[in-house]
């Protein structure tokens, strides 16, 4: 070769990646071929699953999992009640199986003030997260296909560049910016395209931020009158030699909220009284069972056994046995609950204030009650259901250790999960194949094989080895002490978006053997960093394509199949369910599960606005996500998902942060990009887009957020002047021995049924 031809080339492709990034390009890299392959797969399991569904779901027996929430709310009666024995499980209507894709325009139907009257607010702006993501990508893409991709399409670069030894390229390269030769001037266009779309991801989330603000003020307006409005959660009450806890917690209210100031409950440690209370709940079961069989047939009372499984011991009366032991577990109860009011060892140091206006309690809540700030701790005593009763006593020492442990082994978590996530992708590539299975050669080797490998399995193995992460990130989160369910998940959520970024998006897009990839970071100048993963960026498009097929087009297609909570209600109706009681809690509608699904969103924001200017190619796959993900989980919310906790969209400031941190990430790797193409005079105007987005941040941050961790002093006194509080305070005061004895059985594990029928008194 020339010398004059080895400059050229040089001049072409000056940037020399590390060795590891160009071995992993070369195993994982996927053509076109292999992307319309994982295409066909990942299309056809999704049509699969949808189809599987829409047969399920009108067969009679499985009503009660896919309709479940109408159930809970009392709204849908079973089908299998009535008609004909075979009408009763198998659905002979052949009409309604040619339209088994009707349930996606019905999932759009319900308006979203009917839907918030439905489902919650939490629910409504979770799926405006998806909708965010169609609203930022939509323009973006459209701009990014019209002008971007004829830019990076008309040139040669790649083409050339196949003649080195350690560089080789796909079809999809060719569209990403890899194909503009260095020091060109085409380079201008990418950077005004950033600033674009920049500016339009700035523009929606500052829109979107402002309307979910007005909407949660609008929510807490409209709530019907509830004691949490009323109440604060104190923490910390410092101990006293002369006082109780409760005395302490009355007079220190009296002295200081006088005018203001109702009625306490302290914080009981409760353990045996709950696991009375529990007991008693399945004695009444057993008894209405029984009672239930003797009147179908009352010519001989029911006999049992008192040994074990009912398969020996002395023969009783099952119902005067039952109604026995409910009576005798009902003293017991009485005789704990007066232990456990009386016992100063089961009282915490935390009590439930409740204030006679929201305008008390607002400034209680939001106000330091004395010159130490680690005493007298004071918030909004989160709604019965969000309440996370076992770290309501934890002390402040505690906590900021209990904090600072968690945070130490977050790092060391994440930092040693590149290993095994290295290792199985590794595995996932035909040469890592072939190393530990050497006689499957011949097999992978077929191009229908290579490219299912190649398109494929990367994305399937990565799901797979994270199905753990948010059980053990959640466990993290209880021990550090959050005091209600809405705050752990998203403490979770916050770690494992980390997570995500760490491990799935830098660990993807830099793969090597671990220890390489230590020393890769250890040997090199910081500044030299945004650099290395800017190079390795076009290279790993392929690879994320197809992530987003498996884990966002047929992950989301497979959540609407229940298929779980579909064979564990079928297991507990056959062999558990006794009463229409057990069927109802056999039932498994669960949640959204924020803690695991908006970190998920949040990766493809991350990919969105990442390769938006660098391989617009990735964009449409996105954009099909978002589309698909807001229909089925609409339709979750509707009919299926059982919120557990109302928060006001409380999390809204976190995913507002997390899709600028995406934003700013974008930003400095298309710097560090466009350093190694040596666009020296185009990239130094990239430097303003992360001060300005930063700048737009605080501004967001100061103008609306307040309204997420504050509630307006004004707004809690219009409410006040509205719904007078006469009604609550005589039901307070004429009810107050019933509130305590009820807030009692729900302290520390769990809450009791009677404590929320009192709180629905009010």
């Amino acid at each position: 070769m020339s010398k004059a031809s080895e400059r050229h080339q040089a001049k072409l492709w000056p940037y020399s990646p590390p060795p590891i990034f160009v071995f992993f390009f070369l195993a994982t890299m996927a053509t076109l071929q292999d992307i319309g392959v994982s295409a066909g797969i990942n299309i056809l399991s999704a049509f699969i699953f949808f189809i599987i569904f829409a047969i399920l779901r009108l067969q009679p027996f499985n009503d009660r999992v896919y309709f479940s929430k109408w159930y809970l709310k009392g709204l849908r009666s079973s089908p299998t009640r009535g008609g004909a024995f075979v009408q009763r499980f198998v659905n002979l209507d052949l009409r309604a199986y040619l339209k088994f894709l009707n349930w996606m325009p019905q999932a759009l139907k319900m308006p979203e003030p009917e839907l918030i009257d439905h489902a919650g607010l939490d629910s409504v702006v979770y799926l405006r997260i998806y909708w965010l993501g169609l609203k930022i990508f939509a323009p973006i893409a459209v701009l990014a296909w019209a002008v971007l991709v004829p830019v990076n399409w008309t040139n040669d670069t790649l083409e050339l560049a196949n003649q080195l030894r350690n560089v080789t390229s796909s079809d999809i390269d060719k569209l990403s910016v890899s194909n503009i030769p260095d020091y060109s001037m085409r380079f201008w266009t990418h950077i005004v395209m950033a600033y674009a779309f920049t500016i339009w991801t700035c523009y929606v989330l500052m829109k979107e931020y402002e309307t979910i603000a007005n909407m949660r003020l609008q929510f807490l307006a409209s709530e019907a009158r509830r004691p949490d409005q009323f109440t604060v959660l104190v923490r910390n009450v410092p101990p006293d030699a002369d006082e109780t806890v409760s005395e302490l917690v009355e007079h220190f209210f009296l002295v200081n909220h006088p005018d203001h100031y109702l009625t306490h409950q302290v914080v009981c440690n409760a353990n045996k009284l709950a696991d009375l209370v529990e007991k008693k709940k399945k004695l009444q079961n057993w008894l209405d069972y029984y009672q239930l069989k003797y009147a179908r047939n009352n010519t001989q009372r029911i006999m049992v056994k008192l040994g074990f499984l009912g398969l020996w011991g002395q023969r009783v009366d099952a119902i005067d046995h039952y109604i026995a032991e409910i009576d005798k577990t009902s003293k017991e109860i009485a005789k704990e609950r007066e232990e456990v009011v009386n016992d100063p060892k089961s009282i915490m140091p935390a009590a439930f204030v409740s204030f006679k206006t929201r305008w008390a309690a607002a400034v209680c809540a939001q106000t330091q009650q004395t010159r130490n700030p680690t005493q007298w701790l004071t918030e909004w005593a989160p709604e019965p259901r969000d309440v996370y009763w076992p770290n309501l006593a934890i002390p402040y020492v505690a906590l900021t250790v209990r904090r600072l442990l968690m945070h130490v082994a977050f790092f060391f978590l994440t930092f040693f999960f590149i290993v095994p996530i290295a290792f199985v992708q590794s595995l996932a590539t035909i040469e890592g194949i072939v190393k530990v299975a050497p006689f499957l050669k011949v097999i992978v080797e077929d191009d229908f094989m290579k490219s299912v490998i190649q398109g494929f399995l990367p994305g399937i193995a990565l799901k797979l080895f994270l199905i753990f992460l948010p059980s053990i990130l959640m466990i993290m989160a209880k021990f550090e002490g959050f005091t209600s369910i809405s705050s752990l998940e998203r403490r979770s959520a916050f770690r494992y978006y980390i997570f995500n970024f760490v491990n799935v998006f830098l660990a993807s897009v830099i793969t090597g053997a671990a220890f390489e990839q230590l020393s890769a970071f250890l040997n090199q100048s910081p500044n030299q960093i945004p650099k290395t993963i800017g190079v390795a960026i076009p290279m790993k498009a392929t690879f994320f394509i197809t992530y987003i097929m498996v884990d966002g087009w047929a992950g989301v297609a497979g959540e609407i199949l229940m298929l779980k909570p579909l064979v564990m209600f079928h297991l507990k109706n056959t062999f558990l369910v006794k009463t229409e009681k057990d069927r109802e809690e056999a039932m498994d509608p669960g949640s959204i599960g924020f803690n695991t699904g908006e970190p998920r969103i949040q990766l493809y924001f991350l990919l969105g606005l990442v390769y938006a200017p660098v391989t617009p190619m990735l964009l449409p796959f996105i954009l099909i996500f978002f589309a698909l993900a807001y229909i089925v989980y609409r339709h979750q919310i509707i009919n299926v998902y059982n919120q557990e906790y109302e928060s006001a969209a409380a999390f809204w400031p976190d995913v507002h942060g997390r899709v600028i941190a995406a934003l700013i990430i974008s930003q400095v790797l298309l710097m560090g990009l466009l350093g190694t193409k040596h666009a020296a005079l185009a990239a130094p105007f990239l430097i303003a887009l992360p001060v300005l987005t930063i700048g737009f941040h605080r501004f967001c941050k100061g103008r609306y957020e307040p309204a997420f961790v504050r509630y307006p002093l004004q707004e809690a006194k219009m409410k006040d002047t509205i719904y007078t509080y006469g009604t609550f305070y005589m039901y307070i005061e004429r009810d107050k021995r019933i509130c305590e004895l009820s807030v009692c059985l729900c302290l520390v594990h769990k809450m009791n049924v009677s404590v929320k029928a009192v709180y629905d008194r009010y």
